[in-house]
This record gives C-alpha cells, sequence and structure tokens, in this order.
C-alpha cells in the first residue's frame, strides 16, 4: 500500500487504509484459511518433542487468538505486534516493571486515570520507585521534575478527566535528553485518532476495554512500541506474571476492533456537538473537549489528533456538587457507569 493521508467519517488517518487494517484485523490470508479469527480457547498446545520450536506452546505465555489481536494492533501504528493483557492496569503494571527497580524516579502526568496513580503511588512506591506528579502541559514543570534516575515519563493526552493536551513532541524531547522513556496513554483516541510513536513515544498504553472493544464486553489492556529489545522485556514480564489477555476477551475485541473507525469516528463527532451545545448553556460553568481548544492546545490538537477529537466529553455545572448530582440523577438517555467507550 501507499502511505497517503486518507478520510474516513471526518477521521483523517497518518495510515494507510486504517479502516480497512481495522476491518480485516485477525483474518487469515491464505487459501482456505477462515474469514473470522477462530477463537481458539486452549490452555495448551501439541508438541512434537522435547524442545520443539512450537509458536504457542501454553496460554499463559502466547495464543493464537491473541496474537491475532496483537498483530493488529500493532499494524495500526506500524509497529511490533502488541503486546495484550488481561486488562489495561495489567499492561501498566508490567511497563513498569519491565522498565523500573528500586530506586528510579518517574514523572507522571497529575491529570491522569485514577488506576495509574494509585498503582504509582501504592504499589511501586512500597518497592521503592518514586513518582513526581506534574501537569505535563507545563514543560517547564516537566523539566523541573525530571531527576538523574528519571527512568519514565508516563503521560495521558487527552488526559482524565479534563482533556487536557500534552505535546508529545516535546516531551519526547525532554525525555531524550535525560535518557528516559516516554509512555502515552492513548486510551482516549487509540490510534485511528492519533499514534504517539510517530511523535516521539517509546510504547503506546491501551486499555481496550474502552473504545478498542467498544462493546463494554471485553477487558483487556495493551502496550504497542516499535523497540525490539523492549517488546522482549514486556513479554517476559508477562510471561514471568502471567497478566496476559484471555483468548475470548482478544476475540471480543477483534471483533469490537473492525468497527472502530466507524464508531469513534461517530462518537467524536456527536462529542464535539454536545461540547459547543454546553460551552453556550447558562448552567454550565466550563466544558471541556479538544474541539473547543485554543491558542497552544488548538496548535497540537491540530498536529496530533488525526481530523477529530475523541468521544470524551467532560463540564462542570454552575452550583457545585449539588447541582452536579441533581443533574446526573435527572439524565434519561444515559447510564450512570463507570465506564468510557461502549
Amino acid at each position: 500500500m501507499s502511505h497517503h493521508t486518507t478520510s474516513i467519517s471526518g477521521i483523517q488517518s497518518a495510515t494507510p487504509s486504517v479502516a480497512a487494517r481495522c476491518v480485516r484485523a485477525g483474518r487469515g490470508e491464505l487459501d482456505g484459511d477462515p474469514l473470522v479469527t477462530p477463537l481458539v480457547q486452549s490452555t495448551t498446545f501439541t508438541r512434537q518433542g522435547v524442545g520443539s520450536e512450537a509458536e504457542h506452546q501454553y496460554s499463559r505465555v502466547s495464543n493464537p487468538t491473541v496474537t491475532a489481536l496483537e498483530d493488529a494492533l500493532g499494524e495500526l501504528e506500524d509497529a511490533l505486534p502488541a503486546s495484550c493483557f488481561a486488562t489495561g492496569l495489567a499492561a501498566e503494571t508490567a511497563l513498569f516493571l519491565a522498565v523500573l527497580k528500586t530506586g528510579d524516579h518517574v514523572v507522571c502526568g497529575k491529570s491522569c486515570y485514577g488506576g495509574t496513580t494509585r498503582l504509582l503511588r501504592t504499589i511501586l512506591h512500597d518497592l521503592g520507585v518514586t513518582t513526581t506528579f506534574v501537569d505535563t502541559a507545563n514543560l517547564r514543570q516537566v523539566e523541573d521534575a525530571v531527576r538523574a534516575n528519571t527512568r519514565l515519563l508516563f503521560v495521558e493526552t487527552p488526559a482524565n478527566p479534563a482533556l487536557e493536551l500534552t505535546d508529545l513532541r516535546a516531551i519526547s524531547r525532554i525525555a531524550r535528553q535525560h535518557g528516559a522513556l516516554l509512555a502515552v496513554d492513548n486510551t482516549f483516541l487509540t490510534s485511528v485518532l492519533q499514534r504517539p510513536l510517530d511523535h516521539g513515544a517509546d510504547v503506546s498504553v491501551y486499555s481496550t476495554t474502552k473504545f478498542i472493544e467498544g462493546h463494554s464486553t471485553a477487558l483487556g489492556g495493551a502496550l504497542v512500541t516499535r523497540d525490539p529489545e523492549l517488546d522482549a522485556r514486556l513479554r517476559l514480564v508477562r510471561k514471568s506474571t502471567g497478566a496476559i489477555q484471555s483468548p475470548l476477551h482478544a476475540w471480543l475485541t477483534i471483533n469490537g476492533l473492525k468497527t472502530l473507525p466507524l464508531r469513534i469516528g461517530r462518537q467524536s463527532q456527536s462529542a464535539a456537538t454536545i461540547a459547543r451545545a454546553l460551552s453556550e448553556h447558562p448552567g454550565i460553568q466550563r466544558v471541556c473537549h479538544p474541539s473547543l481548544a485554543a491558542g497552544n492546545d488548538a496548535e497540537i490538537a491540530e498536529r496530533q489528533h488525526l481530523g477529530a477529537h475523541g468521544a470524551v466529553v467532560s463540564f462542570e455545572v454552575k452550583g457545585g456538587l449539588a447541582s452536579g448530582r441533581g443533574l446526573v440523577e435527572a439524565c434519561r438517555l444515559c447510564t450512570l457507569v463507570e465506564h468510557v467507550g461502549g
């Protein structure tokens, strides 16, 4: 395929035929291959002899259905096959165990998924890894936070929950200057709308539970990199901790991936419409969505986002907590859950 920019439902893709890549996820290419990815619900695989080098030997290490998903997620970022995990937090845990040790330091965005913050503040802290939380949109704060023992910069952009944007090219330069790795949680946009590796990140981090699977039926996480040495280390940690994704959840995620560009394109359009309407409502204090960004944030969104800005909108209502609770309880079309992406 030639590398050209395509447009799908308002989404501009930096990859060739991103929709085709998604819809063909896990599909066989040889004569007689199944059209639909088989669900291989086996824990173990036959061997031809002692010391045989079969591709799949035990499903804690690899499984054909999981591998099909990994191949598809890696291809979407022109990277090595992804490493898929039982959850997004399992993927983050493997990343931290793979690149950090006692005495190391992390710089993390102060606006990020609460599970990430908890993991760093409690589990990793007790293992001797320290973390400084900063506003990663403020490059001076990032620079000032980096220490001689900083090994990892971890950011979300757009960040959870107020959707702050981080300049990935700028922050990747900071990481390189200090010999640190850059990991980007790209769950909210997915590789359809943002490709962190193209902007200098070492690892793209996903909770595939959210938009990639898209139907609230399968937990999962993924790490995507172009670095073979890092990839090998991530797989060793996954093998050693037993955190691989289940075949069933991988199979469900492959099926969800096929419609990802269509879903996130329409969701992004709806989110932008809702954000504009909320911004004009007299009862709303503040609305957060990259489609409303101005100044430097608008430039970052234009440069990093591929034609749309994601499906998540956050906002504050006037009147504080009581008004916010009243609004939520008055909703009839929305369902209150601890989840996004479905």
